[in-house]
Protein backbone atom coordinates (compact mmCIF):
# COMPACT_ATOMS: atom_id res chain seq x y z
CA UNK A 1 0.00 0.00 0.00
CA UNK A 2 2.93 2.06 1.06
CA UNK A 3 4.48 1.54 -2.58
CA UNK A 4 1.16 2.15 -4.48
CA UNK A 5 1.30 5.57 -2.36
CA UNK A 6 4.70 6.22 -3.48
CA UNK A 7 4.27 5.39 -6.86
CA UNK A 8 1.29 7.60 -7.27
CA UNK A 9 3.09 10.86 -5.55
CA UNK A 10 5.92 10.24 -8.22
CA UNK A 11 3.60 10.30 -10.82
CA UNK A 12 1.54 13.42 -9.84
CA UNK A 13 4.99 15.40 -9.15
CA UNK A 14 6.34 14.34 -12.48
CA UNK A 15 2.95 15.13 -14.48
CA UNK A 16 2.96 18.73 -12.36
CA UNK A 17 6.84 18.97 -13.50
CA UNK A 18 6.23 18.14 -17.24
CA UNK A 19 3.03 20.65 -16.88
CA UNK A 20 5.01 23.42 -15.59
CA UNK A 21 7.53 22.93 -18.14
CA UNK A 22 5.36 22.99 -20.89
CA UNK A 23 3.33 26.13 -19.54
CA UNK A 24 7.30 28.05 -19.89
CA UNK A 25 8.15 26.49 -22.59
CA UNK A 26 4.85 27.97 -24.53
CA UNK A 27 5.23 31.75 -23.84
CA UNK A 28 8.64 31.93 -24.36
CA UNK A 29 8.60 30.05 -27.87
CA UNK A 30 5.83 32.63 -28.46
CA UNK A 31 7.95 35.64 -27.03
CA UNK A 32 11.08 34.50 -29.13
CA UNK A 33 8.77 34.23 -32.32
CA UNK A 34 7.50 38.04 -31.64
CA UNK A 35 10.97 38.67 -30.91
CA UNK A 36 12.22 37.24 -34.65
CA UNK A 37 9.49 38.98 -36.44
CA UNK A 38 9.95 42.03 -34.91
CA UNK A 39 13.73 42.06 -35.63
CA UNK A 40 12.61 40.98 -39.02
CA UNK A 41 10.46 43.89 -39.97
CA UNK A 42 13.54 46.02 -38.76
CA UNK A 43 16.03 44.51 -40.84
CA UNK A 44 12.99 44.86 -43.87
CA UNK A 45 13.13 48.33 -43.55
CA UNK A 46 16.82 48.77 -43.55
CA UNK A 47 17.26 46.28 -46.88
CA UNK A 48 13.95 47.75 -48.82
CA UNK A 49 14.04 51.52 -47.33
CA UNK A 50 17.19 52.56 -45.78
CA UNK A 51 18.70 51.23 -48.94
CA UNK A 52 17.07 53.66 -51.18
CA UNK A 53 18.95 56.49 -49.43
CA UNK A 54 22.26 55.30 -50.10
CA UNK A 55 21.07 55.60 -53.56
CA UNK A 56 21.85 59.21 -55.90
CA UNK A 57 19.55 61.92 -54.53
CA UNK A 58 18.53 58.93 -52.22
CA UNK A 59 18.12 62.10 -49.45
CA UNK A 60 17.97 64.76 -51.71
CA UNK A 61 14.85 64.11 -53.47
CA UNK A 62 13.22 62.71 -50.62
CA UNK A 63 10.92 65.26 -48.83
CA UNK A 64 10.47 62.84 -45.56
CA UNK A 65 14.56 63.14 -44.59
CA UNK A 66 15.88 65.94 -47.18
CA UNK A 67 18.33 67.73 -44.84
CA UNK A 68 18.22 71.67 -45.17
CA UNK A 69 20.46 74.12 -43.63
CA UNK A 70 20.73 73.86 -39.63
CA UNK A 71 18.48 76.06 -38.12
CA UNK A 72 21.84 78.68 -36.70
CA UNK A 73 22.35 78.86 -40.90
CA UNK A 74 19.14 79.61 -41.80
CA UNK A 75 20.24 83.64 -41.71
CA UNK A 76 23.16 82.03 -44.89
CA UNK A 77 20.90 80.79 -46.81
CA UNK A 78 18.70 83.92 -46.65
CA UNK A 79 21.62 85.89 -47.17
CA UNK A 80 23.70 84.13 -49.96
CA UNK A 81 19.95 84.51 -51.97
CA UNK A 82 19.35 88.10 -51.11
CA UNK A 83 22.82 89.04 -53.39
CA UNK A 84 21.86 86.44 -56.05
CA UNK A 85 23.98 83.42 -54.77
CA UNK A 86 21.11 80.85 -55.32
CA UNK A 87 23.48 78.57 -57.08
CA UNK A 88 25.77 78.64 -53.85
CA UNK A 89 23.08 78.10 -51.29
CA UNK A 90 21.94 74.86 -53.35
CA UNK A 91 25.22 73.36 -53.91
CA UNK A 92 25.64 73.66 -49.81
CA UNK A 93 22.11 71.90 -49.30
CA UNK A 94 23.14 69.20 -51.65
CA UNK A 95 26.55 68.47 -50.50
CA UNK A 96 25.39 67.77 -47.15
CA UNK A 97 22.68 65.28 -48.64
CA UNK A 98 25.56 63.57 -50.60
CA UNK A 99 27.72 63.64 -47.41
CA UNK A 100 24.17 61.38 -45.88
CA UNK A 101 24.19 59.46 -48.69
CA UNK A 102 27.49 58.14 -48.63
CA UNK A 103 27.78 57.64 -44.97
CA UNK A 104 24.92 55.53 -44.82
CA UNK A 105 25.89 52.79 -47.42
CA UNK A 106 28.53 52.67 -45.48
CA UNK A 107 27.49 52.60 -41.76
CA UNK A 108 24.55 50.11 -42.67
CA UNK A 109 26.15 47.04 -40.88
CA UNK A 110 25.79 48.85 -37.88
CA UNK A 111 22.17 49.61 -37.95
CA UNK A 112 21.70 45.61 -38.88
CA UNK A 113 23.63 44.90 -35.72
CA UNK A 114 21.76 47.28 -33.15
CA UNK A 115 18.21 45.27 -34.50
CA UNK A 116 20.02 42.47 -33.75
CA UNK A 117 20.04 42.97 -29.69
CA UNK A 118 16.28 43.58 -29.34
CA UNK A 119 15.49 41.25 -26.56
CA UNK A 120 12.65 38.85 -26.15
CA UNK A 121 12.05 40.46 -23.32
CA UNK A 122 10.29 43.90 -24.58
CA UNK A 123 9.15 42.19 -28.03
CA UNK A 124 5.31 41.56 -26.67
CA UNK A 125 5.30 45.73 -25.66
CA UNK A 126 6.35 46.15 -28.27
CA UNK A 127 4.26 44.53 -30.75
CA UNK A 128 1.50 45.77 -28.45
CA UNK A 129 2.56 49.37 -28.82
CA UNK A 130 2.24 52.52 -31.50
CA UNK A 131 2.35 52.00 -34.86
CA UNK A 132 6.06 53.22 -34.62
CA UNK A 133 6.93 51.56 -31.41
CA UNK A 134 9.64 49.22 -32.26
CA UNK A 135 11.14 52.15 -34.44
CA UNK A 136 11.04 54.11 -31.37
CA UNK A 137 12.30 51.41 -29.17
CA UNK A 138 15.35 51.00 -31.92
CA UNK A 139 15.78 55.01 -31.88
CA UNK A 140 16.22 54.93 -28.02
CA UNK A 141 18.44 51.72 -27.46
CA UNK A 142 20.84 52.70 -29.92
CA UNK A 143 20.89 56.63 -30.98
CA UNK A 144 24.19 57.54 -29.02
CA UNK A 145 25.95 54.52 -29.98
CA UNK A 146 25.31 55.08 -33.39
CA UNK A 147 26.16 58.84 -33.23
CA UNK A 148 29.55 57.97 -32.27
CA UNK A 149 30.30 55.40 -34.50
CA UNK A 150 28.43 57.20 -37.55
CA UNK A 151 30.11 61.32 -36.52
CA UNK A 152 33.62 60.04 -37.95
CA UNK A 153 31.54 58.33 -41.35
CA UNK A 154 30.20 61.37 -41.70
CA UNK A 155 33.59 63.09 -41.48
CA UNK A 156 35.05 60.98 -44.15
CA UNK A 157 31.98 61.65 -46.61
CA UNK A 158 32.20 64.74 -46.67
CA UNK A 159 35.89 64.78 -47.43
CA UNK A 160 34.83 62.00 -50.07
CA UNK A 161 32.31 63.78 -51.86
CA UNK A 162 33.92 67.04 -52.05
CA UNK A 163 31.61 68.89 -49.09
CA UNK A 164 34.14 70.19 -46.99
CA UNK A 165 35.28 72.36 -49.90
CA UNK A 166 31.68 73.22 -50.91
CA UNK A 167 31.37 74.26 -47.56
CA UNK A 168 34.47 76.19 -46.80
CA UNK A 169 33.78 78.50 -50.03
CA UNK A 170 30.23 78.71 -49.28
CA UNK A 171 30.86 80.13 -45.34
CA UNK A 172 33.85 82.05 -46.63
CA UNK A 173 31.75 83.82 -49.37
CA UNK A 174 29.06 84.61 -46.76
CA UNK A 175 31.57 85.69 -43.53
CA UNK A 176 32.57 88.22 -46.50
CA UNK A 177 29.26 89.95 -46.88
CA UNK A 178 29.23 93.39 -45.33
CA UNK A 179 27.33 93.51 -41.71
CA UNK A 180 26.85 89.90 -41.42
CA UNK A 181 27.92 87.78 -37.67
CA UNK A 182 30.15 85.18 -38.94
CA UNK A 183 29.30 81.45 -38.72
CA UNK A 184 31.53 78.62 -38.14
CA UNK A 185 28.68 76.17 -38.17
CA UNK A 186 29.84 72.16 -36.69
CA UNK A 187 27.89 70.49 -40.27
CA UNK A 188 29.15 66.74 -39.26
CA UNK A 189 27.29 66.86 -36.00
CA UNK A 190 24.06 68.44 -37.96
CA UNK A 191 24.61 65.92 -40.71
CA UNK A 192 24.61 62.88 -38.40
CA UNK A 193 22.10 63.60 -36.59
CA UNK A 194 19.55 64.41 -39.42
CA UNK A 195 21.18 61.09 -41.09
CA UNK A 196 20.08 59.01 -38.12
CA UNK A 197 16.88 61.14 -38.21
CA UNK A 198 16.11 59.76 -41.69
CA UNK A 199 17.29 56.19 -40.92
CA UNK A 200 14.76 56.03 -38.46
CA UNK A 201 12.24 57.37 -40.50
CA UNK A 202 12.71 55.24 -43.12
CA UNK A 203 12.48 52.14 -40.96
CA UNK A 204 9.63 53.39 -39.51
CA UNK A 205 7.37 53.10 -43.62
CA UNK A 206 8.09 49.80 -43.51
CA UNK A 207 7.22 48.47 -39.82
CA UNK A 208 3.90 50.86 -40.14
CA UNK A 209 3.40 49.20 -43.70
CA UNK A 210 3.95 45.54 -42.23
CA UNK A 211 1.73 46.07 -39.18
CA UNK A 212 -0.96 47.79 -41.09
CA UNK A 213 -0.91 45.98 -44.68
CA UNK A 214 -1.33 42.02 -44.57
CA UNK A 215 0.03 42.11 -48.35
CA UNK A 216 3.43 43.37 -46.95
CA UNK A 217 3.67 40.55 -44.49
CA UNK A 218 5.82 38.52 -46.82
CA UNK A 219 6.90 35.33 -44.50
CA UNK A 220 5.19 33.05 -42.14
CA UNK A 221 6.93 34.16 -39.05
CA UNK A 222 5.71 38.23 -39.92
CA UNK A 223 1.96 36.44 -40.60
CA UNK A 224 2.25 34.66 -37.75
CA UNK A 225 3.38 37.62 -35.35
CA UNK A 226 1.24 40.59 -36.89
CA UNK A 227 -1.23 38.92 -36.44
CA UNK A 228 -1.63 38.93 -32.98
CA UNK A 229 -1.22 42.67 -33.16
CA UNK A 230 -4.61 42.12 -34.79
CA UNK A 231 -6.42 41.03 -32.02
CA UNK A 232 -5.33 43.44 -29.41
Amino acid sequence: MKKATILILLFFVSSCVEMQQVMQQMPINENVDIANGLRQALDFGVQKQVFKLTQPNGFFQNNLVRIGFPSELQQVEQGLRKVGLNSLADDGIKALNRAAENAVKEATPIFVNAIKQITFEDARAILMGDKRAATQYLEKTTQTALYNQFYPVVQQSFQKVGADQIWQNLIQKYNSLPLVTKVNPDLTDHVTKQALVGVYEMIALEEIAIRNDLSARTTDVLKRVFAMQDKK
